[in-house]
């Protein structure tokens, strides 16, 4: 496949082989360092999940845009001048053409990074929370949902970001054919809290046992990711409540200052980070770290290469 690319891409040479050679990869999105995480900790995030995926012999594929090239695998220098870009674009399906023609800078989403793993044959992705379905507005729904339609990809998590409509965001995936895994829970995680009290629809209790799940979805002729949703570390989970309370205060902010469309998630997770006291930065990086070390044992699982580890 990489030898149809565009000229567009630029694949390190770390991915380059691996794809060649069916070694693990594991995809890696970069909006959570260029609008997700405040610095230094978006840099130190980004090098410390490369480091986690090396250290379970995977390759990171972590993907971006610099000056208008698809970057799939980035040098230490790369992702330091994406973090010091000014005025990164997010970078999601809609625009991807834009900003290559455009040649701009900017951190891809979930839905970018998809059509990128599409594109290239990665198989396995990992990310904090998805988008989907905002509060009180039923037609501002992430594109991340209508990719992970039709991107045959396992795409690691903690459930979809808890600022938004989490049951309506279930009942798209469930519409656009996403199968839900709760990874050793038989509930949705609700990204900063391990409870929602919304179903699953399977359990998962090893990498082995996720990767079943893809190969017989798959080999049905369906086309659509994986989900497998992983709650945050109960040592560092918040408690439901206090997250809606806090998530309520900072809506309320948003709307008394027009914030909306693609500034309205990294003003709210700005300003829970504020009201939380730096419980939910916390919780971000942890729950981020255990998801990139479980999807780097499926990348090994899917490959053939087992290197389970418990956690």
């Amino acid at each position: 496949m990489t030898q149809n690319l565009s000229s567009s891409f630029h694949l390190s040479p770390e991915v380059a082989k691996a794809l060649s050679s069916h070694s693990p990869l594991v995809a890696l999105e970069t909006t959570v360092i260029t609008h997700g995480l405040p610095a230094p900790q978006n840099l130190e995030f980004a090098l410390q999940a490369e480091k986690i995926i090396k250290s379970k012999g995977v390759i990171p594929a972590t993907t971006a845009l610099l000056e208008g090239k698809v970057m799939v695998g980035m040098k230490e220098e790369e992702l330091a001048a994406l973090v010091e870009s000014l005025d990164p674009t997010k970078v999601s399906s809609r625009n991807l053409g834009i900003c290559v023609a455009h040649k701009r800078s900017g951190g891809t989403t979930v839905a970018g990074t998809l059509v990128i793993c599409r594109t290239v044959g990665i198989q396995v992705f990992a990310t904090g929370g998805i988008g989907g379905v905002h509060r009180g507005s039923t037609f501002d729904i992430s594109a991340d949902l209508d990719e992970l339609a039709r991107s045959p990809v396992i795409v690691v998590c903690a459930g979809a970001k808890s600022i938004l409509d989490l049951p309506a965001t279930l009942e798209i995936l469930e519409t656009r054919g996403v199968p839900v895994i709760g990874y050793k829970t038989d509930e949705f995680p609700a990204f900063y809290s391990i409870h929602s009290g919304l179903p699953v629809d399977a359990i998962a209790n090893d990498a082995a046992d996720i990767v079943a799940i893809a190969r017989a979805h798959w080999a049905l002729g369906l086309k659509s990711a994986v989900l497998v949703c992983v709650p945050p570390p109960p040592e560092i989970a918040l408690d439901a409540r206090e997250v809606d309370q806090v998530l309520q205060k900072a809506m309320e902010q948003a709307n008394a200052e027009g914030i909306t469309r693609s500034k309205i998630t990294p003003y709210l997770l700005e300003k829970m980070k504020i009201l939380t006291g730096g419980k939910s930065l916390l919780a971000n990086l942890a729950l981020l770290k255990n998801n990139v070390s479980l999807a780097a044992d499926i990348a090994n699982q899917l490959s053939g290469k087992n290197k389970l580890r418990s956690y």
